[in-house]
């Protein structure tokens, strides 16, 4: 009878039951847990854990519920949390020369920027700026385009007078530099502020259409490359330096492109599915003037890499190596 029931409890418990692990991770995000970035990030502890026979585990803590996103990077310095997944653009002035990736046209799809992005880490031109945490990975969405209420957008003058949810301080530059007002609002508030008339616009990628259900609001879409969003995963960097080698080398063999582009694949599907969605709705979608846009993508861009030039950043060495990765990512 007492093997009965110890055979059951190793059964409903699993065998980490039997064998607990030697590090349970925390991993903090701002992603909902039903989302499919989560289920992204869950995948990855899995292979994780399945790698380490069971020695290291992940926990996670998604909405924000450890740490507040604009927090979440110091949260791993100072070990709040062990692993967060976060927006180094949600950290002002502190990743410059990472946000070229986000400059206008700089990716055609999350796993073109995601590949540029992750390139520029490994090749050591962006890594001094994540030097105080343990980099895991880097990623991007895919390209952001237009998305506005009442109003097609089809030339940048378009722009002039519209209140726009704005992702990026370069992408505000853009906006005002058009006419518009660029909004400083957090993503999972834009479908309020639209429904209100808060907001005229937004600028997201196309996956944004299902996760914060702005197609329910905006109906008129132009598919000009405004941006691309990056996004770190990374590790308390003294947690993983007190790893014995062998760990480490497994925390290794889960870092780097593989991983990035798993991510990327993410992203890519949820644009898939976000245009989808509106072609079925019948909405307007404007494909892109791109001569009229190429001046404003231009003065966007040398304004960026003069700003930060001024502060003595190599930001035109960064940027022509990000070209040369953008030509190679696509091959």
């Amino acid at each position: 009878m007492h093997k009965l029931i110890a055979l059951s409890l190793a059964v409903l418990f699993g065998t980490s039951a039997a064998h607990a692990a030697d590090y349970n991770l925390r991993f903090a995000h701002f992603w909902p847990a039903t989302s499919d970035v989560h289920k992204g990030f869950e995948e990855w502890a899995q292979a994780l854990t399945t790698a380490s026979d069971g020695r290291i585990s992940v926990d996670f803590y998604p909405a924000q519920t450890l740490t507040k996103a604009p927090k979440s990077y110091d949260g791993v310095k100072k070990r709040i949390t062990d692993i967060t997944a976060t927006v180094q653009g949600y950290n002002a002035n502190r990743f410059p020369l990472t946000q070229i990736i986000e400059l206008p046209g700089m990716a055609d799809s999350a796993a073109h920027g995601s590949c540029v992005l992750q390139s520029l880490y490994e090749d050591g031109m962006i890594a001094d700026e994540y030097r105080d945490t343990q980099v895991l990975f880097l990623f991007t969405h895919g390209p952001g385009y237009l998305h506005t209420r009442t109003k097609a957008i089809e030339h940048p003058s378009d722009l002039a007078g519209l209140k726009i949810r704005r992702p990026t301080t370069v992408v505000a530059q853009l906006l005002e530099a058009q006419g518009a007002q660029p909004v400083g609002i957090p993503a999972p508030e834009t479908y309020p502020a639209l429904q209100r008339g808060i907001l005229d616009g937004v600028a997201f990628p196309w996956e944004a259409m299902k996760g914060f259900r702005t197609n329910e609001q905006a109906h008129f879409h132009n598919e000009i490359n405004l941006y691309t969003l990056s996004f770190v995963v990374t590790m308390n960097k003294k947690l993983y330096d007190k790893m014995p080698a062998d760990l480490k080398l497994i925390m290794q063999a889960h870092s780097g492109m593989r991983w990035s582009q798993h991510m990327a694949q993410v992203f890519d599907d949820l644009d898939t599915a976000g245009r989808a969605e509106a072609v079925a709705a019948n909405h307007h979608i404007s494909a892109p003037d791109h001569e009229a846009w190429q001046p404003v993508f231009q003065q966007t861009t040398e304004d960026y890499l003069a700003k930060l030039e001024a502060r003595k950043l190599p930001s035109r060495e960064v940027y022509q190596k990000a070209l040369e990765f953008s030509a190679s990512c696509k091959l």
